[in-house]
């Protein structure tokens, strides 16, 4: 357990979660790591903008890797490939050094994580929607 006692709350939070709040979280995480790459790509610091880029490309991937496609096949996939599509956008923010991607993966991610906070929790004996198992807690 971390020393600190907001990453010791955040951690308990994370592992107690259901896992629809765990995507709403991964979500809200990764919109904030476009952020902060927005910001240092405005600032021009490299390292600062190519350490949030890969901290949401890591997330978007988690996310696509959670996806259950046993539950809703079509849904699943058409999700996928939005993951994919977000993923190498973001890599066109190392090539390209321009916001223009960023923005279109931030309107990207928040209609996504609107979706998801209206998104009901399956009753006990349903199907969650992504695979718990598959989440890395360290956000």
């Amino acid at each position: 357990m971390p020393n600190n006692p907001y990453a010791a709350h955040l951690q308990a939070s994370i592992l107690t979660a259901e896992p629809v709040e765990l995507v709403r979280l991964l979500h809200r995480t990764a919109l904030e790591s476009l952020q902060d790459a927005r910001f240092h790509l405005a600032a021009g610091d490299i390292p600062g903008r190519s350490a949030a880029l890969s901290k949401t490309i890591n997330i978007v991937r988690e996310l696509s890797l959670s996806v259950n496609h046993e539950s809703e096949p079509v849904l699943a996939r058409t999700l996928v490939e939005l993951y994919d599509y977000i993923q190498r956008r973001l890599l066109a923010v190392h090539l390209e050094q321009s916001e223009a991607p960023l923005l279109e993966v931030a309107d990207l991610l928040t209609t996504l994580c609107e979706a998801w906070e209206q998104a009901e929790v399956p009753s006990e004996g349903e199907r969650p929607w992504v695979r718990i198992e598959t989440i890395d807690a360290e956000v």
